[in-house]
């Protein structure tokens, strides 16, 4: 009997181990591998897809963006040497109308005078005036006993002279003004033969 139970205990492992035997061969099943590598390996090529496209799409952003700073850069700059130019045109401008006064001024001043105090009034206020246009940058152009420049100077006759070399400045008619490196007025001159 012992015999028996034995077989009929070995009889039932087999059986037991038959109701294992499909569920392992399922999962080690070849074709299901290759399902569930081909769907990894589908998710892995979709993920590195949209990253590919994600990465695309932040340099072109990127690239956008670069491009609009530039621009704006070159805006910006723009229009601070605009504006530079605006106020150094105006300025200009207001500075050529205020010459002939500065010069009627120089004149005034030069010129002979009786009244000491009046004389003193008019050179206090043609000394407020110079300094003003001071203040503003404007200078004036060197021009008597300097070498003739077309560029400053506007020569409106030749004289002979034993003061000065030739082609140098020997009078001044009117003189000249710049402010920075624009030239306002030319100055008014003879030339030395």
């Amino acid at each position: 009997m012992e015999e028996n139970r034995d077989i009929d205990t070995a009889a039932e492992n087999a059986a037991e181990a038959e109701e294992e035997a499909p569920d392992i061969e399922m999962t080690e099943n070849p074709e299901a591998e290759t399902d569930d590598d081909d769907a990894a390996a589908s998710e892995y090529n979709d993920t590195a897809s949209q990253y590919s496209d994600l990465e695309d799409a932040l340099a072109e952003a990127n690239e956008k963006y670069v491009r609009l700073f530039a621009e704006y850069d070159n805006y910006r700059k723009r229009t601070s040497k605009e504006k530079i130019e605006t106020y150094g045109n105006a300025t200009a401008k207001c500075v050529e109308g205020i010459l002939p006064v500065m010069d009627s001024f120089e004149r005034s001043v030069e010129s002979e005078c009786t009244d000491e105090n009046y004389k003193n009034g008019m050179l206090m206020i043609f000394n407020q005036l110079k300094d003003v246009l001071t203040k503003l940058g404007v200078e004036e152009v060197e021009s008597l006993g300097a070498e003739f420049d077309p560029k400053v100077h506007n020569a409106i006759s030749q004289q002979e002279s034993t003061d000065y070399e030739s082609n140098h400045v020997c009078a001044v008619y009117q003189k000249g003004y710049k402010l920075g490196d624009k030239l306002i007025r030319p100055a008014m001159v003879a030339v030395a033969i």
